[in-house]
Parts: C-alpha cells; sequence; structure tokens
C-alpha cells in the first residue's frame, strides 16, 4: 500500500513534464501530419457540389443536371457573400486557368436563366468536373504528392510534374547535402578539440570550455550577421587576404550569399553541438585502457583504431546526429546568407506558411523533414552502442 502511494506520488511529478510534451510537442507534430492529408477547404465553400459530386460514379461523362445546378447555386451564394476570390485561387492551384473560369462564371450567373455550360466550354468538359471534384476531397494525397513532385491527374494517375514546377526534390536533395557536408565538418574539425578538451586540467580546460560555450550567449541572428561582415567581398577575410598579397584584388572570394556561405555558417554556429556530448563521452574512458594497449606493443595508430576510436563512437553518433538534424531544419542562416543557391527546405515551408499561404503543402514538406529526421534517428543509433573494444 505504502509503495502505491510512493508510485501515485511519483507520477503526479511527471504530469506536468508530460502535459508540456504533450501541448507543445505532440499536439503541434500531430496538427502538421494531419493538415498535410486534410483540406477542406474548397469542400466547404461548395457543400452542395461536393455532396452532389460525392454520388458521381461515371467520370468518363458530365455529371448529371443536378451538379450542375448545385456548382450554379453554390457560386451564387460565394459571389453574394463576395467569397468567390477565395474559390478561384484555391483552384487555380489545383488546375492553371481555373481562376478566370470560376470568376468569369460567378459573374454570368448572376443572370437567373443563364447555364454554366453556356458559358464556357471547359463546363462540358467531363476532365473539369474530374478536377473539381477532386478538390472537393476533405481527406487528399496532393499535398504530399506536390511536395514531392508529382501530379494527380484528373484521371487519378499519378505523373511528375513539369520540368519547371520540379523544385522540392532537388530542395530537399540539396538540404541533405548541406547537411551531410556540414556534419562531416563538424566531425573533422570537432573530434580532435574534443579529445583535447577532455584531457585538459585546471584553467586551460576552463578557457577552452568558454570558447565553445561563447556562441550560446550571443543571439543566431547576431552571429549570422557577424559572419556577413567577415564573409562578404569587401569583408574582413578577402581584405585581409588583399593586403597579404594571397590574392588578387580582382579575385576576391565569393563567400557569401550562396552555397558555401551557407556550410560556413552552419558549421560555425553548429560545431559545438557536436564538440560537448562527445568530449563528455571522452572524458568518461578510462586512461588505463589506452596505456596497457600501448604498453603491450600497440602503435597510437593502432591504440588509436582498436581502443580510443570505438570507445567515443556513442558520442560521435550523438553528436553528428544533434548536427545533422539541427541543418536539416535550419531556416535563419540559410535565409540571411544563403542567397539564391543556399536556399533550403526550410525556407520554402516558411515561404508557404507566410507569404503563399497555401499551410497544406507546408505540412506535407514538413512531414516528409520529420519522416527523414526519424530515419536519420533510427540509422544513427545502430552506430550508439558500438562503444565496444575490437579485438
Amino acid at each position: 500500500m505504502k509503495q502505491t502511494a510512493h508510485l501515485r506520488s511519483g507520477w503526479m511529478l511527471v504530469v506536468p513534464l508530460l502535459s508540456f510534451i504533450a501541448v507543445l510537442f505532440v499536439v503541434p507534430i500531430a496538427t502538421m501530419l494531419w493538415k498535410g492529408i486534410y483540406d477542406a477547404e474548397v469542400a466547404d465553400l461548395l457543400p452542395a457540389t461536393t455532396r452532389s459530386l460525392a454520388l458521381w460514379s461515371d467520370e468518363g461523362k458530365l455529371p448529371p443536371a443536378a451538379s450542375l445546378a448545385a456548382l450554379a447555386d453554390d457560386l451564387r451564394t460565394l459571389d453574394r457573400s463576395g467569397r468567390v476570390a477565395e474559390l478561384s485561387f484555391r483552384m487555380n492551384r489545383k488546375r492553371h486557368g481555373f481562376r478566370d473560369l470560376i470568376e468569369r462564371s460567378a459573374i454570368r450567373l448572376r443572370d437567373e436563366g443563364t447555364k454554366l455550360e453556356d458559358i464556357d466550354s471547359r463546363w462540358s468538359d467531363p476532365v473539369s468536373w474530374q478536377v473539381l471534384k477532386q478538390a472537393t476531397e476533405v481527406i487528399t494525397p496532393d499535398h504530399l504528392l506536390n511536395a514531392l513532385d508529382l501530379d494527380r491527374m484528373p484521371d487519378g494517375s499519378i505523373n511528375r510534374q513539369d520540368e519547371g514546377r520540379r523544385i522540392y526534390l532537388r530542395l530537399l536533395g540539396r538540404t541533405i547535402l548541406v547537411a551531410a557536408i556540414v556534419t562531416c565538418i563538424c566531425v573533422v574539425l570537432g573530434y580532435p578539440f574534443a579529445h583535447i578538451l577532455a584531457a585538459a586540467k585546471g584553467k586551460r580546460r576552463t578557457v577552452l570550455l568558454f570558447v565553445v560555450l561563447l556562441p550560446f550567449w550571443t543571439s543566431l541572428l547576431v552571429r549570422t550577421t557577424a559572419w556577413i561582415v567577415l564573409l562578404q567581398r569587401q569583408g574582413v577575410i578577402n581584405e585581409l587576404l588583399v593586403s597579404a598579397g594571397i590574392i588578387a584584388d580582382r579575385h576576391r572570394f565569393a563567400l557569401i550569399y550562396n552555397f558555401s556561405g551557407t556550410i560556413i555558417t552552419m558549421v560555425y554556429v553548429l560545431l559545438p553541438f557536436f564538440v560537448l556530448p562527445l568530449q563528455a563521452v571522452m572524458r568518461g574512458i578510462p586512461g588505463q585502457y589506452v596505456k596497457a594497449a600501448a604498453s603491450l606493443g600497440g602503435s597510437p595508430i593502432r591504440v588509436f583504431q582498436r581502443i580510443y576510436l570505438p570507445m567515443t563512437m556513442p558520442g560521435v553518433a550523438a553528436g553528428a546526429s544533434l548536427v545533422f538534424i539541427l541543418s536539416l531544419g535550419y531556416y535563419v542562416t540559410p535565409a540571411l546568407v544563403g542567397g539564391r543557391t543556399g536556399q533550403l527546405i526550410s525556407n520554402q515551408i516558411a515561404f508557404h506558411i507566410q507569404s503563399s499561404l497555401n499551410w497544406g503543402l507546408a505540412a506535407a514538406l514538413g512531414t516528409i523533414l520529420l519522416a527523414l529526421v526519424a530515419a536519420m534517428c533510427l540509422l544513427l543509433s545502430r552506430f550508439a552502442g558500438q562503444g565496444r573494444i575490437t579485438p
């Protein structure tokens, strides 16, 4: 009985944390996943048409007259409430040319005797009605398909989008490439520094730790802006190189507003996230192991390969996973220093949320990014347990 009371008290202490995680982590992610497949905008604007087209099965022919009358009634209702532009804007995303068709039809339907098929020949084409029926579907794969540069045709088949519209897979590939490059550079630069930090003692360790933690005491925006000053053509780095005679004035490096500017700045920002977990693992490795291996005749390289490196792999995996996952979703740095060639998928997500207001596509892109992060976590977790000494 006493043990049960202690257990209940323990759970009561955890409830605030679980509530915090549910409200600020689980609910937003679940909402994003749902928004990526749920789109009731057109169905809400055309309720009668949605109900009528749901009963239309022979999509090779025009829908029944009741569907045409339902659409005409819905368009008149939208015209009276001033919401025709909402429908035309939304339908034009689905198929180019629908904006003009919807708006012109709504104007002509102010005359009660006008029929849809007399306004525009496209209303006599079953393809237009197939597009409209797809747009009225509340649960739809269209946003996810669009995020993968695919398109659902009026007949239900799935094809690749036109060459000029295929941007998301290319951006996704660039995002993964940038994350991989940044992670590799952080591993190369961070491993020896983490070893020096783990082996340091006293004031030397304090100074090195101060160097690692110093970036966290400054705003990310301020740090990124400082790199703009350093990397621009008339910036500090180019001025030093020109002054030293290493490069000519006309051959100044383009280090900002491009792919390289994104890489340099992201490495600087994310390097501490690799160093800190790795040095913590290194400090926990008993020094006797390395000394014993050396006393048995092992060369420094062999001792490192067989003893030290395997025991630091959990730290490498933890640091690399942190850097890679953070790189996948980075937004501020590519937006400020990336230029045209340094933009990542996160910038497109922000664009659709803030500018185009296509939240469904933004949610679909976020869902794909979340799936990538989950896959990388599963992959990197396989290395987390490789802290064993190889024979």
